[in-house]
């Protein structure tokens, strides 16, 4: 439809047009005009600070930089030593800048305000024409001395400070209350130590006040209603704890002792703190075992293996939490608990070690041995290191790996080694005694001798070339079970003798030894000592030494069938004992003659000393 009752616009001619854009142009031409004319008028002098700007509260517009850093720097240098007020309340401190450090770059503050005011011709007055009517107040760059303003912050802070305190319920004899909350004050820290440095880079002294806040409790006393009803049910009645066939009976004043009651924020009740630590301490001690392994029991019957035994761990959480779900229950019949704990399995099981098949007697040996008590120690402390010792199919036995170091801290003494081919005092003497046994042990068990070293010195209570020195750790024993079974060395030490036995399958070896004679190498060495005591020329034998000498020792090993399994020789050769003669070093006095003449007869008078008497040795 046509609609007829509207005029219709007629559009603008390209003339009108025209005429609409040029005012448009000549509006903001005039407006630019008057823009840049009031950007001139309040430009000013580049070399001047903006009206209107202030640093640390003083007016420096209108002023060069140097005027104005020239004014700060002389109103600081006076109110060095002036103190600033600073208000918490009734709390009043008073701080000079002078005893925190302060140091204020004016020059950095100064170029900073310069900066504000610049720019190119009308942009630099629009700029001043804003900080005349709005202003500006710097902050200048300040440096303090940590140290000493975390000193007054906390200093401030025990005179301010007063925390909140959360509810939590107390025992009054076995009868709980609970302690209401209370709303705290505390300095806000990071706030106060702005406004410190502020104040006392500025240059007023007006009182300052140190910004503070409230500090809320996070528990109230009605949060707590349910945990004080648990804690009057937990002290109305005795509790049961269980453990097997064992049975605690726990009263109320020894519950009492193991809550630990809603405090410091906490709303729970628990079984913790320091009484309940030392009872699970105690009761701990009565409930943990450690597990033994199975093991072989030997008697004259035979030898059997010995079950192992798991051992024990009380689970001190989860039995706290066994007693507090106890202590909980309202019904008195109910209240029992079983304290859990976690066992722990042998290293070696009954079934590990039966199937080792340790069944008998493969070979033992014994010596003999006397000596002071530090040797005797030695031995007896040496052998238990060696004792029990199991030796894989295969595997070769190390007596070094299996002893240690022989060291005073696991106590070892002092006793007589052979040190150098000579007889002295050192630490571990004796243990040769142990390794000389083991060493024959597998020698009559018929087992491959790895590694086996003889004395310095022929020692005639060892049985002749089988005997086997150690020093830790370059001289070793060492041997290889090559029997196909498992092999147990066992030791027993009595007053006088020692018995190394090697227990596993018997395999039924059969060992030949031959033995060489032992034979000198060369003369006895001689040892001369000077002896003060003795005139010159006498001497005296103090010790019978012996040649170097040698041995050896052939051994066969023959299999149950007959077959020759080893055929090795053990040599050893011993260096000379010396023997050892005292030479005396004494001068002899010197020979008197006396002779007297008369005209009848001369007497002559001779002393002289006497022979030397046969030399004496001492076997």
């Amino acid at each position: 439809m046509l609609n007829r009752g509207r005029p219709r616009r007629r559009p603008r001619t390209r003339a009108q047009r025209r005429v609409f854009w040029q005012r448009t142009a000549i509006l903001a031409a005039v407006a630019a005009l008057a823009a840049i004319v009031l950007g001139l008028a309040f430009a000013g002098s580049p070399s001047r600070i903006a009206d209107g700007v202030r640093i640390a509260g003083v007016d420096v517009g209108g002023e060069t930089p140097k005027q104005a850093e020239h004014a700060l720097e002389q109103r600081a240098d006076a109110l060095a030593s002036v103190p600033v007020t600073f208000r918490v309340g009734r709390h009043v401190w008073r701080l000079e800048p002078r005893r925190l450090g302060i140091q204020v770059d004016w020059a950095a503050a100064v170029d900073a305000v310069r900066r504000q005011g610049q720019g190119f011709g009308p942009l630099r007055g629009f700029r001043r024409l804003d900080l005349r009517f709005f202003g500006a107040d710097v902050a200048p760059p300040t440096q303090v001395y940590d140290a000493a303003l975390r000193y007054w912050l906390n200093r401030i802070e025990r005179t301010v400070n007063s925390p909140h305190r959360d509810a939590s319920i107390v025992l009054h004899g076995l009868t709980p209350a609970i302690v209401p909350s209370r709303t705290g004050q505390v300095l806000d820290r990071h706030a106060a130590t702005a406004t410190l440095v502020r104040a006392l880079a500025a240059l007023q002294r007006e009182p300052v006040g140190l910004p503070v806040r409230v500090d809320h409790p996070r528990v109230r006393a009605d949060d707590l209603t349910v945990a004080q009803a648990q804690v009057r049910t937990a002290l109305s009645a005795p509790l049961h704890l269980t453990l097997g066939q064992t049975r605690w009976n726990l009263r109320p004043a020894r519950i009492a002792r193991l809550l630990q009651l809603p405090a410091g924020g906490r709303r729970d009740l628990r079984i913790g703190g320091k009484g309940a630590s030392s009872w699970f301490i105690a009761l701990s001690k009565r409930v943990d075992s450690e597990p033994e392994d199975a093991t072989w029991a030997i008697s004259q019957s035979g030898i059997r293996v010995v079950p192992d035994k798991p051992g024990y761990l009380l689970d001190v959480p989860h039995s706290a939490t066994a007693v507090l779900h106890a202590a909980l229950v309202t019904e008195p019949t109910l209240r029992s608990a079983k304290l859990v704990v976690e066992k722990k399995q042998a290293g070696r099981s009954t079934e590990e070690a039966r199937a080792m098949q340790i069944r008998g007697l493969v070979a033992s040996y014994q010596t003999f041995y006397g000596g002071d008590p530090n040797r005797i120690h030695n031995v007896e402390l040496v052998s238990h290191l060696v004792d029990e010792h199991l030796i894989a199919p295969g595997a070769t036995f190390s007596f070094n790996q299996a002893t240690g170091a022989r060291t005073a801290d696991k106590g070892f003494k002092e006793a007589p080694v052979i040190i150098n081919g000579e007889l002295k005092t050192g630490l571990g003497g004796g243990v040769c005694q142990v390794s000389t046994t083991v060493f024959n042990a597998a020698y009559e068990a018929g087992l491959a001798i790895v590694a086996r070293t003889n004395h310095a010195l022929y020692i005639s209570h060892y049985p002749q070339g089988r005997d086997a020195t150690v020093n830790y750790p370059d001289v070793d024993l060492e041997f290889t079970n090559d029997t196909g079974h498992w092999l147990l060395l066992r030791t027993w030490v009595g007053s006088s003798s020692l018995t190394v036995a090697l227990y596993g399958t018997p395999v039924h070896r059969r060992v030949v030894s031959d033995v060489a004679p032992l034979a000198s190498t060369g003369p006895t060495p001689t040892r001369k000592e000077p002896d003060p005591s003795m005139y010159v020329g006498q001497q005296v034998v103090e010790e019978s030494g012996a040649p170097p000498r040698k041995t050896s020792v052939r051994r066969r090993v023959y299999s149950a069938s007959g077959k020759l399994l080893y055929d090795s020789v053990f040599y050893s050769s011993y260096v000379g004992e010396p023997t050892v003669i005292r030479v005396g070093t004494k001068p002899r006095p010197e020979t008197t003659t006396t002779t007297t003449t008369t005209t009848t007869t001369t007497t002559t008078t001779a002393t002289t000393t006497p022979k030397k008497p046969p030399t004496k040795t001492q076997p």
